[in-house]
């Protein structure tokens, strides 16, 4: 075939009609997480919350480190009425949006400085909300695309993500400033911003009602006679795996010094280097989400060219030293082309490992069968750095200052690199990567 047709035919695969459904799940995936991360963290710290308190804030998004627990429900269980309309997947999409439109809208209506615990926990059900949605579409994904189209899907799911990370980041905080400069005063600001955000939550809600239900649906059509099975065998097929304690571990700790200091950073911004919101904003808008496409981009060429191995040690190395910026940012202060400089590298080498990371853990979901709740456990791990691990850092932050906080969070890389190496050692990331 002609080189140009052959890569005609292959871009082409970004705009068939089920690729780009799941683009617009992924800016739907990806809206709700700065919402109860930097942009909540941002909100608390301009409501004067300690340092320790926005730290502990970070445990909200355990309902990502837990979402395996229900994956098999949602794997066997139908919704009344809606999946006999819509079919299970779309019923279950449908059902997991409209709540978190809800959640968002409630989250936006407290009032964090009076009286921070409503905050969190309304924070906490819209990550429970959000982590449903999560695991839905990754299901709706692998079931919706042929085996050739997954590369296409998951890169449109990556870039939706991404813009939806902006819009609710950067965008919000630039939503917030102008609500604060017309006039408005208090938490209205706030609440108005986080109602947009709930609206642009219609952009999931139109993909799924426009969408096909996917023709297969693995283990739901057993019933619920199978639900002893769709809850056990997913994980007793991980286990049965050589070494698949230490790999769960690699997961846990594999993004846990990236994750450490990036629950801290628009704090560090703010509060402790001086920057205005909107001076953030730009800069993330900018520089940050332009490196992190970068970062993708690179990530996807490099595991492709230089195999799992070599991409994960290229990924946690970038990810590890990226942190050292911060030390420097911190020592020069308030000069904004640093703060590009910082942002844009970190975004660069989060852009990288995230990719990298999330096709290592591609490959772990051997058998098919279980593919959703497999990657759904995994994932949850994942997550758990951001989460449960990623508490202490206002703690450490408050305690140390800044310049000791973000070398231990480089400290805290090593971890994950030392795992990886036993790993490679035994051949279990290599294997994991074969058997794909």
């Amino acid at each position: 075939m002609n080189p140009w047709k052959r890569w005609l035919g292959g871009a082409a695969l970004y705009f068939e009609p089920r690729v780009v459904a799941i683009l617009f799940l992924g800016f739907s995936s990806g809206l709700p997480l700065a919402l109860t991360g930097s942009t909540l963290q941002a909100w608390l710290t301009e409501e004067g919350i300690s340092l320790t308190s926005i730290g502990l804030f970070a445990a909200v998004g355990l309902p990502y480190t837990l979402k395996f627990l229900w994956a098999p429900l949602i794997d066997a269980v139908p919704i009344p009425v809606l999946s006999a309309r819509l079919g299970r997947r779309r019923a279950w999409l449908l059902a997991s949006q409209l709540l978190l439109m809800l959640a968002i809208v409630g989250l936006g209506a407290t009032v964090p400085g009076r009286d921070p615990i409503p905050t969190a926990l309304l924070a906490l059900l819209v990550a429970f909300c959000s982590a449903t949605q999560d695991i839905v579409i990754d299901a709706f994904r692998i079931e919706s695309l042929e085996e050739s189209k997954q590369a296409a899907g998951m890169a449109d799911y990556v870039a939706g993500y991404r813009v939806a990370i902006l819009v609710s980041a950067a965008g919000a905080l630039e939503l917030a400033s102008a609500f604060q400069r017309s006039g408005q005063g208090g938490t209205a600001p706030w609440f108005g911003t986080y109602a947009i955000m709930a609206g642009l939550m219609l952009v999931g809600v139109v993909t799924v009602l426009m969408s096909r239900e996917p023709s297969v649906t693995t283990s739901a059509a057993a019933g619920r006679t199978r639900f002893g099975a769709v809850v056990r065998e997913p994980f007793a097929d991980f286990v049965r795996r050589p070494g698949w304690l230490l790999i769960l571990l690699f997961v846990v700790f594999f993004k846990f010094g990236d994750a450490l200091a990036g629950n801290m950073t628009a704090a560090f911004v703010l509060r402790g280097v001086g920057f205005e919101k909107t001076e953030y904003a730009r800069v993330v808008k900018v520089f940050g989400f332009a490196a992190v496409l970068i970062g993708g981009f690179v990530g996807g060429y490099v595991y492709r060219v230089a195999g799992t191995v070599r991409s994960l040690w290229l990924a946690g190395v970038a990810q590890m030293v990226s942190n050292l910026l911060f030390v420097w940012q911190a020592r020069v202060g308030r000069e904004l082309a640093a703060l590009m400089l910082t942002i844009g590298v970190e975004n660069l080498a989060g852009g990288l490992g995230s990719v990298i990371f999330v096709a290592y853990l591609s490959g772990l979901c051997r058998n098919r069968a279980y593919t959703a709740t497999q990657y759904a456990l995994l994932s949850a791990l994942a997550a758990i750095g951001r989460t449960l691990l990623a508490t202490s850092g206002g703690w450490f932050a408050e305690e140390l200052g800044w310049v000791s906080f973000f070398l231990l969070t480089t400290a805290a890389a090593l971890p994950g690199l030392g795992l990886l190496w036993w790993l490679t050692r035994r051949g279990a990331i290599v294997g994991a990567v074969a058997a794909r």
